[in-house]
């Protein structure tokens, strides 16, 4: 297992919890987007990959969830949590300067991946979005309408087709198990259209992963907004039965390889 730090950094809504996967001399530092109620621990896995293939990785736990302050799940404003990965980023650029950065952004991290390409692309070598929630994801303006949020957790069974992902992610205890909150699906709902309006990333190089059996964010609506987002240099890797974590799914060697092979092609062009 590769060796990691815990850093803790001030957020603009209490202090964030990071994690550090150091490198010698690495070609390229790799800044991980977490998803909903999880944390950064369960991107080991990749983040291992992604040392082994020449990369600093570094990771933060977004308020209210892993490690870092805040009322569980509790985000009132995405771009505050864009804000705090951005301080994130700094860090890593001072731990390691004049070295590339790729972001890499997972479902509810898509979102914040994307609008961090937007407010901050210029400081982005490539961007990786996995099951990105973004365009049109009908799930928070269906559970607003409704007077009480129901008390439905995500069911580990959508993740991935490999059993022992979701054991883990139903034991695990930094993950949040119950309903989501009002205030988190209202803030979803407005940075959405933020991000449908603010524009395309130019010629940021873009690679979309999406399982096509994804029920958690459907890929045909993350569709509308990847291609919104994208200035024209898109690279789309749809996975045939894969579910909603193609990182955590049985083939996912085949998506650590796509994501390696798509890096090698964006630092050597």
């Amino acid at each position: 297992m590769t060796d990691s730090r815990e850093h803790v950094l001030p957020g603009t809504r209490g202090a964030i919890s990071a994690r550090e996967w150091p490198a010698e001399r690495p070609r390229y530092v790799a800044l991980l987007v977490h998803g909903y109620g999880e944390h950064i621990g369960r991107y080991e896995e990749l983040a291992e990959v992604l040392v082994r293939h020449g990369a600093a990785v570094f990771g933060p736990d977004h308020v209210g969830h892993g490690g870092s302050a805040g009322e569980r799940v509790l985000i009132e404003d995405f771009e505050d949590v864009v804000t705090d990965v951005h301080t994130v980023a700094g860090s890593a650029r001072s731990a390691y300067p004049d070295v590339p950065v790729v972001m890499v952004g997972h479902s509810m991290g898509g979102l914040i991946a994307a609008r961090y390409a937007q407010r901050h692309g210029d400081t982005l070598t490539a961007l990786v979005l996995s099951g990105p929630v973004i365009g049109a994801w009908e799930l928070p303006g269906r559970l607003l309408a409704l007077d009480e949020i129901p008390d439905t957790p995500i069911s580990p069974a959508a993740l991935s087709r490999d059993p022992a992902v979701g054991a883990a992610y139903a034991a695990d205890p930094l993950v949040w198990h119950g309903p989501m909150k009002r205030p988190t699906l209202e803030a979803f709902a407005r940075t959405l259209e933020t991000a449908s309006k603010a524009g395309d990333v130019g010629r940021l190089p873009l690679l979309w992963l999406h399982g096509e059996e994804d029920r958690l964010v459907p890929l045909a609506g993350s569709r509308v907004g990847v291609e919104s987002l994208s200035g024209g240099r898109l690279t789309e890797r749809l996975r045939p039965g894969a579910r909603h974590e193609v990182f955590h799914e049985t083939d996912r060697e085949t998506v650590f390889a796509d994501v390696t092979r798509f890096v090698d092609e964006v630092l050597t062009s």
